[in-house]
């Protein structure tokens, strides 16, 4: 199942379609009069949405102290310290705005996006809750309460949310969209397929709501079998998304990274990395970490539920915490000056301390107050593409990586509904798809070929055929014995809130049904198999059909 854009789960990554307009109160009256806070406040919004927190965050401190009274100050100086990983400040930042915010439903389903991100569970869910009670005829916090119990597999409860907004207003496209794809998560796919084929015909002006219509009768109609019309649906689908988005900026964007990422690879050396490898690192994790990566849709997510099933392993969940505080940190995108191999080789011990600092407190966001675990798992695909700067700063790690058929990937990830960045533009065809398959597995295979670190391939195939034999071996990889619990990990998979896409699929018994599903498309994939063939190879599959 790809995650939708518009199936209201953009609120739990803190977006929003309604951003927070200026709150009337006697504070703001106050600060209008005063130029120079006004000025003061809006170089602050400046540098907080240009990833300046830092020199935002006393300003805000600032003007949250003399201006008490105005909810967008406290927002942002939430978003401000947590962006300084000061979470703490963020939560009682978070906490005032939530107060100020009492009948306003809006605010209050950005504020339990922003709550998700920062993981915390119970607030985020009770912030989407209370907007319901704030405006009960309000159905874009109807739907975001939805898609919250949705996200927890409380798919009654859902979809009497969702019924809510119909009875107020049968005929909204927004409300019929998540009906449909609630039947969908239901397994009711006949019926969701009724719903949509009617959508897709009818008048919906909002193109993002019909994007995600056409996209999910695509999805449906694949569940069915009808696997020829399934694929026409996605195609519309994607057409219309490069119709109402500059795709070709993004694909820009994307390539000059990848552009910049193989010169930097090919200069780098096995005794490069075998040097980062001999550097003490300083001060100890006082933690075995682990990376889980692989290309997106290899199944990284059933691995970590098998993984963090052990009861001496933590996991986290498509943390933030790397991009954020390693990757952006030394190789920020394009158009900011590229890193070079020796850069990355030269880069200080107390430069590499620093990034360890703040990588383990962002990532340690959502562990507060647990028990000590003896293995950390990061499961982060997009990490892959970036493993040289993990290396560098993590040495000692262990580095896993899922492989799956590449043609299967293929077809999986094409199957996505994601909001757009450089990275999932990609998957809006065929032959992007393709080539951010090669981009990202060519990181691999040039690292895996320079050695130096520890590391092992594990296939997605075994895993499913057999979970306690590959688990066992993977587990033994980490330095742990097999768990009993862990062959049983989609049932703690369904007590807790899963990040990944995958969330709704690895809260289901391990099943090997998605093995092949490529062949269903393979007339789509032909043009694209000699591409591919290098890859089956080096991975150990068979190329050609």
């Amino acid at each position: 199942m790809g995650a939708s854009r518009l199936d209201y789960r953009h609120v739990m990554t803190g977006e929003s379609k309604e951003p927070i307009g200026p709150a009337p109160s006697p504070d703001l009256a106050k600060l209008e009069r005063s130029p120079g806070d006004v000025g003061r406040w809006q170089r602050a919004q400046q540098q907080l949405l240009a990833g300046r927190a830092a020199a935002a965050l006393p300003v805000y401190r600032d003007l949250t102290q003399r201006f008490p009274g105005i909810l967008n100050l406290w927002f942002e100086l939430g978003a401000a310290a947590a962006g300084e990983l000061d979470f703490a400040l963020a939560l009682q930042a978070f906490e005032r705005a939530s107060q100020l915010a009492t009948a306003n439903a809006s605010v209050l389903v950005m504020l339990g996006g922003q709550y998700h991100r920062l993981r915390q569970i119970d607030r985020a869910r009770a912030c989407f809750q209370r907007a319901v009670e704030a405006d009960p005829s309000s159905t874009h916090a109807r739907l975001s309460w939805a898609a919250w119990l949705e996200r927890e597999h409380r798919l009654d409860e859902a979809a009497a949310q969702t019924e809510v907004c119909l009875t107020r207003n049968p005929k909204d496209p927004a409300a019929l969209y998540y009906r449909a794809f609630l039947l969908h998560r239901a397994e009711r796919h006949a019926e969701a397929e009724i719903l949509l084929r009617d959508l897709a015909r009818g008048d919906v002006r909002d193109p993002n709501v019909k994007v995600s219509c056409l996209h999910l009768l695509g999805v449906v109609l694949d569940g069915l079998g009808q696997y020829g019309e399934a694929m026409e649906w996605l195609l519309k689908a994607k057409a219309l998304t490069r119709q109402i988005n500059d795709v070709p900026a993004l694909e820009q964007s994307y390539d000059k990274s990848d552009r910049q990422r193989r010169a930097l690879l090919a200069r780098l050396t096995p005794e490069m990395i075998r040097q980062w490898g001999q550097e003490a690192p300083d001060p100890p994790l006082g933690h075995e970490l682990a990376l889980l990566g692989g290309h997106p849709r290899s199944g990284t997510t059933l691995l970590e539920q098998v993984l963090g099933a052990h009861p001496d392993t933590r996991e986290f969940d498509e943390s933030e915490a790397f991009v954020a505080e390693v990757g952006d940190k030394l190789a920020p995108p394009p158009p900011a000056a590229p890193l070079t191999a020796n850069a990355l080789h030269a880069l200080s011990a107390a430069r590499r301390t620093e990034l360890r600092r703040r990588y383990l407190k962002s990532l340690f966001r959502e562990a507060e107050g647990e028990r000590a675990a003896k293995v950390l798992i990061d499961k982060n695909p997009g990490a892959t593409a970036s493993l040289y700067l993990w290396l560098r700063v993590f040495p000692e790690s262990k580095v896993l990586i899922a492989l799956r058929d590449p043609r299967d990937v293929i077809i999986s990830c094409f199957f996505q509904n994601l909001a757009l960045t450089p990275l999932n533009a990609n998957f809006l065809g065929l032959e992007r798809t393709v080539k951010h398959y090669a981009d990202l597995n060519d990181v691999w295979l040039r690292l895996r070929e320079l050695g130096g670190f520890q590391w092992l391939e594990t296939r997605y195939e075994n895993l499913v055929a057999g979970v306690e034999a590959e688990g066992r071996r993977v587990s033994a990889f980490l330095g742990l014995p097999w768990h009993p619990v862990q062959a049983r990990c989609d049932e703690a998979a369904r007590q807790k809130v899963v990040y990944s896409p995958t969330y709704g699929e690895v809260a289901r018994p391990v099943h090997g049904r998605a093995v092949g599903r490529w062949r269903h498309y393979a007339a789509a994939l032909a043009a694209f198999q000699p591409k591919l063939a290098p890859y089956c190879r080096a991975f150990g599959y068979e190329a050609g059909d």
